[in-house]
């Protein structure tokens, strides 16, 4: 990868403590990074829907063995906001960086173990326990790397493209997904489904070592946020303070900031965690259509999803923050029904459309969130603030949404009130979104030396 000099490099040098040399590199370093991350914490919900039930829980029936593997899938979120809270707090009193060492190496060991771990056929009841306490770990490091990967990103590159280096920490997840999929469609493909389900669902679960050359490199190539080390110098030299707690400060000062940005994520995270594990079971276990072609479209969904966020975040930077948010958490409110009318027809085009479609709108609201939540918070407790509301959205959201739906299903026997779940987390992003400032406003992105967000907490 060369390091000449791209259009945009003059504006970003004349950004204090802004340096452009390498930016390219960290951008590439860190949606990697991201990417293995979130597919060490992606795997764990495939595995969930299709592996876990009859592993971890054989003596079950289908549909209680789903929920129990769910539940432990859900484990992950409860640990998320722990992992966000500690993060955040060492985050913005010694740096962005060590922060994600430490958790994309927490995680990448997590998910190497749990490649590791005996069945209940071998171990009993304890095959289950070690397996909820890996995937608390693997919450813990996923609640911290977050705030660390973007801060990283948006905090490093010219203020007047954070939307688009944003997005190299967020496109992570779409990737995560492709990463996981590609695994498990490898491993089925050159096994038998008894070899699979005895001992080759593991194999993906042993690629996290993958994980750990990326971290060497963060660790001994990548520098700090330029503007984390000014907030360093400027409390050396007692200018400004960094905060002792800044986890405190920003409940105190913030806490509606914080509660509204949680909301902004409630559409993005429902349809998200809908499409790459509940839907993926109900189709599976319900409709009997073919897990193998269902990996297969969720793959070339995640495809489109990442060129939507890459697209909306650098959309941000041009035309704003909310715009993309509002539209996009709009149209999931519209798509809600559509969505599992498709679904239910059984047909593989459809649903393929379903998700296709669905993946655009979420990552329309998903691409911006990672400046626009970051703009929000002053630089000395803006690791806490961003990392609180991203991680209290998947305690609240994101982990019960396979096992909500689930359950709705098995009650109903219908999907109508997953769609009205679904349509209800879209009107609360949508309201939430509206309630908040805009951070990059038509004031700001037409001012060459304004900085985006600096408004909202002058």
């Amino acid at each position: 990868m060369t390091e000449t000099a791209e259009p945009s490099d003059a504006a970003t040098a004349a950004q204090p403590g802004v340096q452009p040399r390498g930016h390219r590199k960290l951008l590439a370093a860190g949606l990697i990074g991201s990417s293995i991350e979130w597919y060490d914490f992606f795997l764990y919900g495939t595995a969930a829907a299709l592996v876990f039930p009859h592993v971890f829980f054989p003596s079950s029936s289908a549909l209680t063995g789903t929920l129990l593997s769910f539940s432990t899938f859900w484990a992950g979120f409860i640990a998320r906001p722990l992992g966000g809270i500690l993060a955040g707090h060492f985050g913005d009193r010694y740096g962005r960086k060590p922060m994600v060492v430490a958790c994309l190496l927490g995680m990448g060991v997590a998910t190497f173990l749990i490649g590791c771990l005996p069945s209940a056929g071998s171990i009993g009841v304890l095959a289950p326990i070690l397996l909820v306490t890996l995937r608390f770990i693997q919450g813990l490091a996923c609640g911290g790397q977050w705030g660390g990967i973007v801060l990283l990103l948006t905090e490093s590159t010219n203020p007047k493209r954070r939307g688009f280096a944003g997005t190299f920490g967020q496109m992570g997840v779409p990737f995560g997904v492709i990463l996981g999929n590609v695994a498990f469609l490898a491993s089925t493909a050159v096994m038998s489904e008894s070899a699979f389900m005895s001992w080759g669902w593991r194999i993906p679960f042993f690629f996290s070592a993958l994980l750990f050359p990326v971290v060497l490199y963060i660790q001994t190539k990548v520098e700090d946020s330029p503007e984390f080390r000014a907030l360093q110098e400027a409390s050396k030299s007692k200018q400004q303070k960094v905060a002792r707690a800044p986890l405190s400060e920003a409940i105190r000062n913030d806490w509606r900031k914080i509660l509204l940005a949680c909301g902004t994520l409630a559409a993005t995270n429902c349809l998200f965690y809908i499409s790459i594990a509940g839907v993926l079971s109900y189709a599976t276990e319900e409709l009997h259509m073919s897990h193998e072609s269902l990996l297969s479209v969720s793959l070339l969904t995640s495809l489109i999803g990442a060129g939507a966020i890459l697209w909306s975040g650098a959309a941000s930077d041009r035309m704003g923050r909310r715009p993309m948010i509002l539209i996009g958490s709009a149209m999931l409110m519209l798509w809600a029904f559509p969505y599992f009318w498709l679904v239910d027809t059984r047909s593989l085009l459809l649903f393929f459309v379903a998700l296709a479609v669905g993946s655009i709108f979420q990552s329309m609201t998903y691409g911006p969130v990672a400046a626009y939540i970051g703009e929000m918070f002053a630089p000395k407790v803006r690791f806490s603030g961003a990392s609180l509301s991203y991680q209290l959205a998947a305690i609240t959201v994101s982990g019960a949404t396979p096992l909500v739906m689930t359950a709705l299903i098995a009650e109903t026997g219908s999907t109508t009130l997953v769609s009205v779940f679904v349509a209800l987390m879209g009107l609360i992003t949508f309201c939430c979104t509206w309630a908040l400032r805009e951070s990059n406003p038509p004031e700001v992105r037409n001012d060459p030396d304004a900085v985006p967000g600096e408004l909202l907490h002058a």
